[in-house]
């Protein structure tokens, strides 16, 4: 009979919360310079657009409008579709909700990654979520693929993996969206989005009309509120546990 596994202290499962965010990091930085590591990395960029175009339709509906769908390109590229009151504010801030969507999401992962028991659970949120959205908005076998695969891989390794594997696994995906706010950053600054179905206006470029100031004003802001996100989430994930005093 197997003894049952122990249980860590919070200062313990912080600790190795640690451990594990910068060995993710470290493994993120070889996929740059090792041969392939661009092929390899090609999901993780999947990963980026997922939240991104995601981001677009959940602003859709936080500001009462409908998403309707969803579809990504192998190419990385992606589109949502929603249908909004087209008031000057709604549309900017469903242009902006991609834009700080991976920031967000990345956050959401450093804040659930504390322990074993938490990342399990943001595993669970994170494929139920995906599952609903399969079934709701995505369209086209190839965004269905993908998100079909990811939904079940988070829902597996939150139900069937070792805690430890929960934990590693939430605070790798949050390191890659995190990193994708810096790689894909050169998007906040350019008036044009070019897809797999042409080129169009960019999400500043969306913001700049429906608001004022120039595009790049409003990639700025989007940047900074990312960077200011994730700063947060980094924060709550390395700041120690306060210690418990006995009643």
């Amino acid at each position: 009979m197997s003894a049952p596994p122990r249980v860590l202290s919070p200062a313990e499962a912080n600790q190795r919360a640690r451990r594990f965010l910068i060995g993710s990091a470290a493994v993120t930085a070889l996929l740059y310079v090792v041969p392939y590591g661009h092929t390899v990395g090609y999901p993780l960029m999947l990963l980026s657009t997922l939240a991104h175009e995601m981001g677009h339709g959940l602003a859709a509906v936080f500001v009462g409008g409908h998403f309707d769908e969803f579809r990504m390109f192998a190419d990385g590229s992606g589109r949502a579709t929603s249908l909004i009151e087209p008031t000057p504010l709604k549309q900017a801030a469903v242009a902006a909700g991609g834009l700080v969507g991976p920031a967000l999401v990345a956050a959401f992962g450093f804040l659930m990654g504390r322990t074993p028991e938490r990342a399990r659970k943001g595993l669970v949120v994170v494929g139920a979520g995906l599952a609903l959205a399969l079934i709701l908005v995505v369209r086209g076998l190839f965004g269905m693929g993908f998100v079909a695969v990811t939904a079940a891989l988070c829902l597996a390794i939150a139900l069937r993996a070792r805690p430890w594997v929960s934990q590693v696994t939430i605070l790798f995906l949050a390191v890659q969206l995190a990193l994708s706010v810096f790689s894909r950053g050169d998007y906040l600054f350019t008036d044009r989005a070019v897809t797999a179905e042409g080129v169009m206006a960019s999400d500043v470029a969306q913001m700049a009309e429906a608001l004022w100031l120039p595009y790049w004003f409003w990639g700025a802001l989007c940047g900074l509120f990312s960077v200011a996100v994730l700063a947060l989430g980094v924060l709550l994930l390395w700041r120690a546990p306060a210690a418990r005093t006995a009643p």
